[in-house]
């Protein structure tokens, strides 16, 4: 389980350190920065796939993404009497993301890439300058497991002692990803393969032509893919190889006396719902966005391989007020079994979810363009060190 999230200058994410609880709900106004928090989580997880560095250069490169504002502010700008002016910098380019987790702790540093004689095409890449793996909460020499400066990565043996695994990383590539040789990095591999498991759900489709709509052929499903495309496969898997009792206790909360069974034509899946007062059932291409919605969550939530982070991003889109409740009872359910992160605006979710259970509230606001969270003050704000360079 993540203990601590830090990101600093990504957009409006200046300098965040939060603290983390199994179920954690992120609330906040427009443009306080929860689509930030977002995106930096997800780009987090691309840098086990090794397309992290892409991503940030297919959104303008490291300049747009950067923090925009100034590097440090006086009283008289916030008050409006200076206006806001930059100048030559203080500190050199950073674009850093890190956590501390149960096991392990973590930090990537991106800068700007350094100029080659003649010119680049690639000149939007952002390179990496540091990345680190270690023991404990904040970072200290003496607890790096594994660590990478510029092209050179270096592990600890069994002896505790440094040996150098790789010394030509490309700047582009985080080691998560282009790592030599297993054997003399392990941590790295636990690590990667913890950020590969997180799952980001974000704004199911459920329009005529939707996937989650259409008959698939159907294989064992243990997650649900991002846009619901196999969801009946999903839904007998979790029946047959998981919590088909849950399944049934989660249809029937959210719709007294309903049941949900899937049956298989000429090799495609498709579910059927069936509901009292019906004389048929009802096909997935026939339901509502409500109620196609709220299976797609189930089926998300009670996967038979919890990965060990889940990210919902308003996962109130479309769903009746009245399923609110169930669904916020489902998400405490599922957060014994996964790390759970939900970004909601709807009040009667963020209720519902406040009274499920041990939820903790990381609400948003932005202070002179700096997206900060309310009622965090510095005795709980978590300890933090990052890496030099």
């Amino acid at each position: 389980m993540l203990r601590t999230l830090a990101i600093e200058n990504y957009r409006s994410l200046r300098d965040l350190v939060l603290p983390l609880a199994p179920l954690n709900l992120v609330t906040g106004p427009n443009g306080c920065g929860k689509s930030n928090l977002y995106r930096a989580l997800r780009l987090l997880a691309e840098t086990a796939f090794g397309t992290a560095t892409a991503t940030l250069a297919a959104e303008g490169g490291l300049s747009s993404v950067l923090w925009a504002g100034p590097e440090t502010t006086s009283r008289a700008m916030r008050r409006g009497e200076h206006e806001v002016q930059g100048g030559p910098r203080a500190d050199v380019v950073h674009l850093r993301m890190g956590f501390a987790s149960d096991e392990f702790s973590y930090a990537i540093d991106y800068g700007l890439p350094i100029p080659v004689p003649g010119g680049s095409m690639f000149d939007r890449d952002p390179e990496i300058k540091r990345e680190a793996i270690w023991h404990g909460d904040t970072f200290h020499d003496r607890r790096a497991m594994v660590d990478r400066r510029g092209a050179v990565m270096r592990a600890r043996d069994e002896a505790g002692q440094w040996q150098v695994i790789e010394q030509h990383l490309p700047a582009f590539d985080s080691m998560l990803a282009r790592l030599p040789d297993p054997e003399h990095a392990p941590e790295v591999v636990r690590l990667r393969e913890q950020l590969r498991s997180w799952r980001f759900y974000d704004h199911f489709r459920t329009d005529r032509e939707a996937p989650a709509r259409q008959a698939q052929i159907g294989t064992r499903t243990v997650v649900l893919a991002n846009d619901g495309s196999d969801i009946a496969a999903a839904w007998q898997t979790i029946r047959e190889v998981g919590d088909a009792e849950g399944l049934d206790f989660a249809v029937n909360d959210a719709f007294p006396g309903a049941h949900v069974e899937v049956v298989s034509e000429g090799g495609r899946m498709e579910l059927r719902f069936h509901q009292h007062g019906l004389l048929r059932p009802l096909r997935q291409a026939e339901l509502s966005d409500g109620t196609l919605r709220y299976l797609l969550w189930i089926a998300a939530l009670l996967t038979p391989r919890p990965p060990s982070l889940m990210v919902l991003n308003e996962p109130e889109t479309s769903l009746h007020p009245d399923l609110l409740l169930p669904l916020a009872r489902l998400m405490a359910t599922a957060a014994d079994n996964t790390q759970l992160w939900v970004i909601s605006h709807a009040p009667r979710l963020i209720d519902a979810l406040l009274g499920a259970g041990d939820c903790h509230h990381l609400e948003l606001d932005k202070d002179f363009g700096a997206t900060f969270v309310h009622d965090l003050d510095m005795l709980e704000t978590p300890a933090w060190r990052w890496p030099s360079r």
